[in-house]
């Protein structure tokens, strides 16, 4: 009872990606230019209030010279229990990779290190098996099954990312169960992704022993925090992370905040032909129900449906509450001066979300907005689905 006393909630986001170094080198292409090593760790300190945060391409050697410079700085330090430590964020260093097995489609998993000088031997690693190592979410040239040796024998852990979605998640298209590809006792967690929510994990058994998580995968300062959890833990730390993914000595994931997979980008399968989302009960046809095309590109939902091994889903007793929580840049209405505002008043978005009372968020922004801001808290705003790469929208007057 003493131990938990002392555990503390710990809002965290593992999946934030690196647009460019602080010299200006590209890492991830599509992602934003203020999305530095150093611009996150401000963004998710001061603005967002997220004490755990996953820098994906950390292994990337312009990035690397950039951690090596803020610590050498003073400006971050290294996190005792590993990480690196700035204003009460830890920032544990981690990477998106690209595997492909022999007759299988490519997926993205997630590796992270312990700390610097492991990133750095992972890294040198990969670039003997990678053409770029200097960029983001790379294809690596070896079996899925060396990589993972490499990672937890390292002491690393490794996350297959966004798992259900039809680009290149593990089972969105390269298998039907993760014991295809991996040894099931050496994954850390899995990332559900923003089309997928507990229970539709719950058609599939192999899931059942891991803890879930659901990250944003920003690729703007903006999204940083978009999905996120809330952890229990002494302080924010690559061990203390370890030790709550495996729900050992009272650290746990105690709640997971994500999108309404109808908002994800992949929740229903979707027609090149003529555009269509087709969001019915089931999407059983091989050919566009609207217009008759066979270029459907498979939902989320529809896929979990075809490779489930139950009939309804299992939620284990352990796995902690799923919220539906609209992000803030959801929100009809709310712009960028609004928003400054709110943040003027109570600090980073996890108090406006979370701390703020209606009546406070009322005077700041309006009743209007503070009703559409406990509504999104709720998951009670009305939506429309999304699907082909294109996000599900928050329906104004509902």
């Amino acid at each position: 009872m003493a131990l938990e006393s002392t555990l503390q909630s710990v809002y965290c986001d593992l999946h934030v990606h690196i647009g460019r170094t602080s010299e200006g080198q590209a890492v991830k292409i599509s992602g934003s230019r203020e999305l530095t090593f150093a611009g996150i760790a401000k963004e998710a300190a001061e603005r967002k209030g997220i004490g755990l945060i996953g820098i994906i391409d950390s292994h990337s050697p312009g990035v690397l010279r950039d951690i090596h410079a803020a610590l050498d700085s003073g400006e971050m330090t290294m996190a005792e229990g590993g990480g690196i430590a700035y204003r009460g964020t830890t920032i544990i260093l981690g990477t998106e990779i690209e595997i492909r097995e022999p007759g299988r489609k490519e997926c993205h998993v997630l590796a992270f290190m312990p700390d610097l000088g492991t990133m750095e031997e992972f890294s040198s690693w990969m670039s003997a098996h990678m053409r770029n190592v200097n960029l983001s979410s790379q294809r690596l040239y070896a079996p899925s099954r060396v990589l993972q040796d490499e990672i937890t024998g390292r002491g690393g852990l490794l996350i297959p990312a966004h798992i259900f979605t039809p680009h290149k998640g593990l089972y969105g298209c390269a298998a039907e169960r993760m014991a295809d590809l991996f040894d099931l006792e050496r994954i850390a967690a899995v990332e559900l992704g923003l089309s997928a929510d507990s229970e539709m994990a719950g058609y599939i058994s192999e899931l059942d022993p891991y803890s879930f998580l659901t990250n944003s995968d920003a690729h703007s300062l903006g999204k940083i925090g978009r999905e996120y959890n809330v952890i229990e833990m002494q302080q924010p730390s690559f061990h203390e992370l370890k030790l709550a993914l495996e729900r050992s000595e009272g650290r746990r994931i105690s709640a997971n905040f994500g999108l309404n997979p109808r908002l994800g980008k992949y929740h229903r399968t979707y027609c090149g032909g003529c555009g269509s989302i087709i969001d019915e009960a089931y999407a059983t046809s091989e050919r566009c129900p609207y217009c008759g095309s066979p270029k459907l590109v498979k939902g989320v939902l529809d896929r979990i449906l075809d490779i489930a091994d139950r009939e309804q889903p299992l939620v284990p007793a352990y796995r902690p509450p799923y919220h539906y929580q609209v992000p803030l840049e959801f929100i009809p209405g709310l712009g960028k001066r609004k928003l400054n505002a709110l943040l003027q008043a109570f600090g980073t978005e996890m108090n406006i979300l979370h701390k703020a009372g209606e009546a406070e968020l009322a005077a700041v922004a309006g009743q209007e907005l503070a009703e559409l801001i406990v509504l999104a808290r709720t998951g009670r705003l009305a939506l429309s689905s999304g699907g082909g790469g294109t996000y599900g929208k928050v329906i104004k007057g509902k």
